[in-house]
């Protein structure tokens, strides 16, 4: 393969790769507010003048929803996004500002402000992290995320509203221009992409049909009625979804199709072009083929097609044209269709030439174990991974660690953190679960990619994901790093003392030992006295055995209420304690609260990585050496 033709090709996966991103962002933010569209959907085809129901009073709701709610929840999913559920508040209040300078339905505003709310709010907490004082922090945030809102709102109300509407008008003087040049296929080019910018009633209402009440008026009949109304286009694509999506996309398509074609709401289909931007182009073709077909038919409809549903445009359609109307309906929906699927299947089936093919060999040789359909070959920027379990703290907090230095060592700009799987969010780039637990982190977020593995302490797994990210030049720099120096002597004199360790424990059985340290915690007032009822909860949703030796007892996520302070037990049991068929020769006993016992997790994992040394730990017979393993 040539210089040149690498480049190119590399260029071209660049952008695909690219597109992919933007389409699975915008993702995050329409679908998980699907549900607020079909509601609005129904609403508007039931109850509207020209609707199934005609109710006057019922009508009312029409407006405000697709004004006001649609945009204001997807900025607040936007916000969430980036910036966690600060980020949600920032990114509505910036949201409502754009919302009310004008007066079309601002959902593209909404997908610009709401993810600058939270990215606002988000850099503004990273620079103040660590520099408030105590009883201040709840202060701090209500007055800054309120500041920063108020400040994005009144830029987004003068800025952002005055521009859409200037777009909103440009194109309509744009498709003008090729309605008198007699190209009228080629409107569908800007009809189309501006149909998903939800500009469609702006297009169909202020351009084509004042175009079309003339023609009407002259022929009786007009194209111009059926440009935008043509519902083929939408059910194309919402067939591909259907029959060749996947998870939430695809459940859900059959519904939007009854809403969209039969109901004739179109911005039911929007979102699914959001998706995959890609998709912009079967509805351009789609729309192309349908209007070109109206030509030579020489079809037309009598008036518009309000909503634009199949029985709507069948009602205007005069009595010759019959065959017009449908055909170009069927034509729209055929191209649209066939293009939709080819884009939706088109991930990894071009064919590769031998060196590529080497190339992926190689990788594929070096990749760690992921869950089906989540592998990296795609991936070009990675700049967030999160481990996580239940309760964010023992078993993630010592992966996210052990990952952590070996990301720092690989000089990779990686920020690596561990959360409980609830707290997850869709910015964050790969998610690595126990593989008991994967399952249910997908079920929280779609957009990462979802790593399974069986040992949180399996160093070869991350030792293999950090060479694949190396190999591909990923963001090179230094890795965030959020403990501070001074934390380690907080943790030397408090998180884990000698009077915590104790050596020399008959075996027992798993729940036994879980209970005994559990209690061991609550005497030492780390925690509550009924605290391990919680740890042995989350060992039977997950086993809190790590690997090499050592198990990491800690509570669910509920059980965190019943932490009182932060600190770190560790019972030896020389003989081991069998955790199905492993067997755990130290049991470490974690209570976290906040961040504070990071640095000697950070320790701890270092340790347990060789299982050499977990061995000795395992039977000496001298405190100060656990003691002095772990806090240096």
């Amino acid at each position: 393969m040539s210089q040149s033709n690498l480049s190119e090709n590399l260029g071209e996966q660049n952008l695909k790769v690219k597109v992919q991103a933007f389409g699975r962002f915008l993702s995050s933010m329409v679908m998980p507010n699907i549900g607020a569209f079909i509601a609005w959907g129904l609403i508007t085809a039931l109850f509207i003048p020209v609707g199934w129901m005609p109710n006057a009073t019922l009508s009312k709701l029409v407006g405000p929803m697709i004004t006001y709610l649609l945009p204001l929840l997807i900025g607040y999913t936007g916000g969430k996004v980036i910036g966690g559920e600060r980020g949600a508040v920032v990114g509505a209040i910036a949201t409502s500002g754009v919302i009310i300078g004008t007066n079309i339905p601002m959902f593209m505003g909404a997908m610009i402000a709401g993810p600058v709310g939270g990215y606002c709010i988000k850099k503004f907490d990273e620079a103040i992290q660590g520099k408030i004082k105590a009883g201040f922090e709840m202060l701090v945030n209500n007055f800054s995320s309120g500041i920063i809102g108020m400040i994005l709102a009144l830029f987004f109300f003068k800025v952002m509203g005055p521009a859409v509407e200037v777009a909103s008008t440009g194109l309509g003087n744009a498709v003008q221009v090729l309605v008198k040049m007699n190209l009228l296929p080629l409107t569908s080019i800007l009809v189309e992409p501006a149909k998903i910018l939800f500009l469609n009633n702006a297009i169909n209402h202020g351009v084509f049909t004042p175009l079309g009440v003339q023609q009407s008026t002259e022929i009786g009949k007009s194209l111009f009625f059926f440009i935008e109304a043509n519902p083929g286009p939408g059910l194309g694509i919402l067939l591909a979804y259907w029959f060749f999506g996947k998870g939430s996309a695809k459940e859900s398509a059959p519904g939007a199709i009854i809403i969209h074609f039969l109901g004739g709401i179109h911005e039911i289909y929007f979102p699914y072009v959001l998706m995959n931007p890609l998709l912009i182009i079967a509805a351009i073709l789609g729309g192309m083929s349908g209007v070109f077909t109206n030509v030579i038919l020489k079809g037309g409809l009598i008036a518009p097609a309000a909503p634009g549903s199949i029985f709507a445009a069948l009602a205007m359609t005069p009595k010759d044209g019959f065959l017009a109307t449908i055909s170009a309906v069927v034509v729209a929906a055929a191209v649209s269709f066939f293009v939709g699927i080819i884009i939706l299947n088109k991930e990894g089936q071009a064919e590769e030439d031998l060196e590529a093919a080497e190339v992926k060999m190689k990788a594929m040789k070096n990749k760690p174990s992921t869950s089906a359909n989540n592998s990296l070959d795609a991936v070009t920027g990675v700049s967030r991974i999160v481990v996580a379990c239940d309760a964010g703290m023992g078993s993630s907090a010592m992966g996210a660690s052990l990952l952590r230095k070996k990301v720092k060592n690989a000089g990779l700009n990686i920020d690596v953190t561990n959360l409980a799987i609830n707290n997850l969010t869709e910015d964050i780039d790969i998610v690595i679960t126990h593989k008991d637990l994967t399952p249910r982190a997908k079920t929280v977020v779609k957009s990462p990619i979802h790593m399974s593995i069986s040992n949180f302490m399996d160093g070869d797994f991350y030792d293999n994901l950090v060479e694949e990210l190396k190999k591909k030049q990923i963001n090179k720099g230094t890795v965030k790093i959020e403990t501070k120096a001074n934390d380690r002597d907080e943790a030397k004199s408090d998180i884990l003392v000698k009077e915590g360790i104790t050596l020399g424990l008959p075996s027992i059985s798993k729940i036994e030992a879980i209970k005994e340290i559990g209690i061991k915690m609550a005497n030492m007032g780390y925690v509550a006295k009924d605290y391990y009822k919680y740890m042995l909860e989350r060992e039977e949703k997950s086993s809190v055995y790590i690997g090499n030796g050592v198990a990491i007892p800690h509570g669910t996520l509920e059980g965190k209420a019943e932490v009182l302070k932060t600190g770190i037990v560790i019972n030896q049991y020389p003989e081991g304690i069998d955790f199905d068929g492993e067997k755990a020769y130290l049991l470490i006993g974690i209570a976290g609260k906040n961040n504070e016992h990071i640095d000697i997790i950070s320790n701890i994992a270092d340790i347990i990585e060789d299982e050499d040394k977990v061995v000795e730990l395992g039977k000496t017979k001298n405190i100060d050496d656990i003691y002095n393993s772990f806090i240096i």
